[in-house]
């Protein structure tokens, strides 16, 4: 065990940074948040400023050491870095470490179009089968593909060997080190469209067929291993060590304990994010996944798949706003506990269209099945019944595809306050739920994985006796009746 007992935990999202310090408990014990701008433009354009990113970072830590200073702490007792990012999101730069554009954001959908010519020039199978992900502008390259195309300073440093490629984690890395550093991870690879999941490395064949010949891209290692040293812009007084880089959602995978085959966790928030590991081999999704890498450390890596829900919250939410059903969203439990069951009505929240396993972007939203008999509690149960029930469609997609089954599901975010939501989840995947209440999983598990890397923390067995005060839903309703509901919803979401 390391005589330094504290771990910082940069998890730097889209919408705000946060920087945590845990201690060799696991326990956070000061915290700095600081918010992030995002530039929205026409045509679906989300952009970012890398060097507003990397101030925005710096601020948020600094925020965190001076309540850890405050607290009577010594910020000399860091024993390591751990950084945990949003995915997809990628900055160019040349090699003085100068940006060539803005930071191009996961959301953003520029490459539409880009990802209609990768289709029809039939390259889908290849690229799903190299890369475990489908052509869609969610996805780094596609992105990059636009940038070469459309800008000049990008195309011209692409082309003469002079242009560095990261997603914000190897950014991150390379500004704290000074150019001395250019890696990442596993996970951050796995998202960009240019990794193969098979060999471990990126893709020089899937490079050229995107016209990106002269890229350069970052050394890969596994999630937890030593990435460099750094003093944050001297906000140490000595080097600390970056011993983590992992993708927020595999982070929040890794803190949520999803340690073995079977395990799953879900981030249920406005939309959901399902990650399921499915051990040491890639598996093919036939049913609407992506595959992808779960988390990885020295001589391990496990794989996983991943579905996305695309509302969950934000159900709730257009009831509230939109029908003015009620007044905020704790509401919710009360009144869906009010009625037997939902009535016979079901809401399928395609607001935005389908995720996965649909996959059906052109769905609108329905409510079914409503008679004079019919109640504001029955439609707010139906609202939330609607979240177990598209999770549950993912996971059954996920056991059918890497013939397991699902051990446990973790849960985190705002929604896993609702009991009745979590207490229907367990009921319809007639599985243990537990919910971690924690609300900075993705920091806890950049901070395992430094934790890990750096001695704080004995082993993964260790990490399993922290963090233990999870509220555990068991299943508890009659199972043919659960059933029955769950197959009204299949009818109601096959009805086009």
């Amino acid at each position: 065990m390391s005589n330094k007992k504290y771990i910082l935990a940069i998890d730097q999202g889209t919408s705000s940074t946060k920087s945590l310090i845990f201690d060799d408990q696991g326990q956070a014990v000061a915290k700095g948040t600081e918010n992030l701008h995002t530039h929205y433009f026409a045509a679906g354009f989300v952009e970012q400023e890398p060097m507003v990113i990397l101030e925005n970072v710096i601020a948020s830590v600094k925020k965190c050491l001076q309540q850890f200073t405050e607290k009577g702490m010594n910020r000399n007792d860091t024993a390591a870095i751990g950084i945990s990012n949003q995915r997809e999101t990628f900055v160019v730069w040349d090699k003085d470490g100068k940006p060539l554009y803005n930071a191009v954001v996961w959301q953003c959908k520029r490459s539409v179009q880009v990802c209609e010519e990768l289709k029809q020039q039939g390259l889908s199978q290849m690229i799903s089968q190299k890369t475990g992900l489908v052509i869609d502008p969610y996805f780094s390259a596609t992105k990059l593909i636009w940038l070469f195309r459309n800008n000049e300073m990008v195309r011209s440093a692409i082309q003469n060997g002079e242009a560095y490629f990261g997603t914000i984690d190897t950014w991150l890395l390379y500004q704290f080190t000074n150019g001395k550093v250019y890696a990442t991870d596993y996970t951050n690879a796995s998202r960009t469209l240019l990794f193969n999941l098979h060999t471990l490395q990126w893709d020089t064949d899937l490079v050229d067929i995107f016209g990106l010949t002269g890229i350069n891209l970052p050394e890969i290692k596994s999630s937890s291993q030593m990435f460099g040293t750094t003093t944050l812009d001297g906000l140490f007084d000595n080097e600390v060590p970056v011993t983590a880089l992992i993708g927020d959602s595999h982070a929040a995978a890794f803190g949520e304990g999803c340690f073995e085959k079977g395990t799953a966790k879900a981030t249920m928030g406005t939309g959901c994010s399902i990650l399921m590991n499915i051990g040491d081999k890639p598996v093919a999704s036939t049913n609407g996944m992506v595959t992808t890498i779960c988390w990885s450390m020295d001589g391990r890596i496990d794989y996983a798949l991943e579905g996305v829900i695309v509302s969950c919250g934000a159900t709730i939410e257009w009831l509230k706003n939109k029908l003015g059903l009620f007044n905020n969203s704790e509401q919710t439990e009360q009144m869906a506990n009010a009625v037997a069951d939902n009535g016979g009505v079901y809401l399928v929240p395609a607001f935005s269209g389908l995720g996965s396993p649909h996959w059906d972007m052109e769905r609108k939203a329905s409510l079914t099945g409503i008679s004079f008999g019919s109640t504001k509690e029955h439609i707010i149960r139906a609202a939330l019944e609607s979240i177990p029930y598209q999770v549950k469609d993912v996971i059954v997609a996920m056991e059918n595809d890497a013939a397991i089954s699902l051990t446990a599901l973790n849960a985190d975010g705002g929604i896993t306050a609702n009991k009745f939501v979590m207490q229907f989840t367990a009921d319809v995947l007639d599985k243990e739920v537990a919910a971690i209440g924690m609300p900075d999983v993705s920091a806890l598990g950049a901070a395992y994985l430094a934790g890990l890397k750096a001695g704080v923390y004995d082993s993964i067995n260790a990490l399993r006796d922290l963090n233990t005060t999870k509220t555990k839903y068991h299943p508890a309703a009659d199972t043919v009746k659960v059933n029955t509901y769950y197959n009204g919803w299949c009818k109601a979401i096959n009805k086009q």
